[in-house]
């Protein structure tokens, strides 16, 4: 680490292009702050086993393991596979990565988390690019969290790279029917939605309460 270079080491889902593809754009105004990134295999989501053992806890302190290599001030999941496997897993997955590595980490969904509580929101609304059952996972996890879900909007996608083929139109209409219901804030849950892009398509008042899982986690790198 350099002087005047913080350094942040990501770890991202393989398939995943937003994430990086966000920091392109952010990173002439975030000066002074240099991400490096490191990938785990995520192709697809469903609630089977195959999904379950891409998030192998082990495969994630590797990645964490080269990143802290570079010897960055903190290192990201930039994933939010928490959202139905349970908060608690990327609580456990941040303490273990900082005992073996000495470096302190968070994730993207302990971000929106962290922000939503900033807010005081009780109410939330969920935008997520998943089937059904996925859904029904991240809602019960929220509601066990004394979070009520009184509203949802979801594509119904699998495949990862159909995530961020969905346009930043599409989510920012997704958001606006969201926001006609009484929910404090709006989650976009999946870092490979182009929820940040949609910003600019949404009105002011949906805009207040969007919480975007990508826009989440740069922002906490400013902190």
């Amino acid at each position: 680490m350099t002087a005047d270079r913080h350094r942040i080491g990501l770890i991202v889902p393989s398939s995943n292009t937003v994430v990086e593809d966000v920091w392109t754009r952010i990173a002439p105004s975030m000066q002074g702050l240099a991400c490096h990134f490191a990938r785990i295999s995520v192709t697809a989501i469903q609630q089977d086993a195959a999904t379950a053992a891409q998030f192998e806890r082990e495969k994630l302190l590797a990645a964490a393991d080269l990143l802290a290599e570079l010897r960055p001030e903190r290192i990201v999941w930039a994933g939010t596979a928490a959202a139905w496997i349970g908060f608690d897993h990327d609580l456990e997955l941040c303490a273990q990565i900082t005992a073996r590595t000495g470096v302190p980490a968070t994730t993207s969904l302990l971000e929106v988390n962290a922000a939503l509580a900033a807010r005081g929101a009780a109410r939330i609304a969920l935008i997520t690019p998943y089937r059904a059952e996925t859904e029904a996972a991240i809602i019960a996890n929220y509601e066990a969290s004394g979070v009520s879900v009184v509203a949802q909007r979801r594509l119904d996608l699998t495949v990862n790279t159909d995530f961020a083929a969905v346009t930043p139109e599409a989510l920012a209409r997704m958001a606006e029917e969201a926001s006609a219901s009484e929910a404090d804030a709006i989650l976009i849950v999946c870092t490979n939605l182009r929820g940040a892009e949609a910003m600019a398509h949404l009105s002011a008042g949906t805009r207040e309460k969007v919480i975007d899982s990508v826009a989440a986690t740069y922002q906490s790198l400013q902190r």
